[in-house]
């Protein structure tokens, strides 16, 4: 009879997928765990949601945190002490900015907010030329910092960090250990576009969509496998329009204006380690570099790579293509290695 019973309740415990939806880092995001108890999915989505929350928290750009604790100590010429956890965001994120030639960089803060991104409620705003001449002659980067273990400086009192463009690859990191060690192995995350696969849907990946940067569909569908992450830069997340130009929040160090020649870049980081930080912070950079973009995704070690440049083509590397499945209208117009 227990075998009898035990037997019944394997039948009655079907796999299914348990979502979860949030509005965190200013913007959706969706974690679903594929497995059979439902009790089990749920205490490991909470404790995900509860992990973003406190990352958002932790290193918001303009609301009181610990970085803009750090950026008031920066901009009075001190040494703070700071948590191991910004610390090691802070020495990643510099690394990062030097491989992509600092065409995309943490420390420009104060530009961000000159264009009036640093707001809930967004109010479009285009920069004084002066004080955005002062800003570019004073070239706040990265590798003003100083990061010697847990004490930070910087030698450039306009350095200001905003870590908008970094944070959600973290946050991909952290939620696929907090699944892991919550016993969730097979789930999916998706922090606004950026997304990181654990192991499968039963006996099938889990497939992603790239979004159309101009129309309400995708360009392409894809499988995406155990431990690869995915993310998207694009002039359609953030942007309002002036005298008919659209002005995004994708930020060009060189001009101090919003990057114009491309509208959306997406790369896929296959399985290895730090896979959803370069989701995140690498897709800037090709973004930001228009027609040169290969040569940073490169840089990266990225061999999947997808760019719509500012006309609507639509380039891709060799090594995608061989991973997307077109949706009826749309297919690569330049094909690169």
């Amino acid at each position: 009879m227990l075998l009898a019973c035990a037997a019944l309740f394997g039948a009655c415990s079907r796999a299914e997928v348990h979502r979860q939806e949030a509005y965190v880092f200013g913007t959706r995001v969706d974690v679903s765990v594929y497995g059979s108890d439902p009790a089990e999915a749920r205490r490991a989505m909470d404790a995900v949601l509860r992990e973003f929350d406190r990352l958002h928290a932790a290193y918001h750009a303009w609301k009181p945190s610990e970085l803009t604790r750090l950026n008031e100590a920066l901009a009075r010429g001190e040494t703070v002490e700071v948590s191991e956890e910004l610390a090691m965001l802070l020495r990643d994120a510099q690394a990062m900015a030097a491989t992509g030639g600092e065409l995309f960089d943490p420390a420009l803060g104060r530009l961000v907010a000159l264009w009036g991104f640093h707001t809930d409620e967004f109010v479009p705003v285009q920069p004084e030329p002066e004080a955005l001449q002062a800003l570019l002659d004073a070239r706040p980067r990265m590798a003003d910092l100083s990061i010697v273990g847990r004490q930070v400086s910087s030698r450039n009192p306009m350095v200001q960090i905003d870590l908008g463009g970094y944070a959600k690859g973290y946050a991909l990191e952290r939620a696929a250990a907090i699944l892991r060690e919550k016993g969730s192995t097979n789930a999916l995350v998706n922090i606004g576009g950026n997304v990181i696969a654990l192991g499968a849907k039963g006996d099938q990946p889990w497939r992603i969509g790239i979004q159309h940067p101009r129309e309400p569909r995708p360009l392409a569908t894809m499988p995406l496998y155990d431990g690869e992450a995915i993310g998207t830069s694009g002039d359609y997340q953030r942007y309002f329009e002036s005298g008919g130009e659209r002005f995004s929040h994708l930020l060009d160090p060189r001009t101090g204006y919003p990057a114009r020649g491309t509208q959306a870049l997406t790369v896929l980081i296959t399985g290895r380690e730090h896979a959803g930080t370069l989701s995140d912070g690498p897709s800037k950079p090709a973004f930001i570099a228009g027609d040169a973009w290969r040569e940073y995704t490169r840089r990266y070690g990225i061999d999947h790579a997808l760019r719509v440049a500012a006309d609507g083509r639509v380039e891709v590397t060799r090594a995608l293509r061989a991973r997307l499945q077109w949706v009826p209208g749309s297919q690569a117009d330049l094909v690169v290695d």
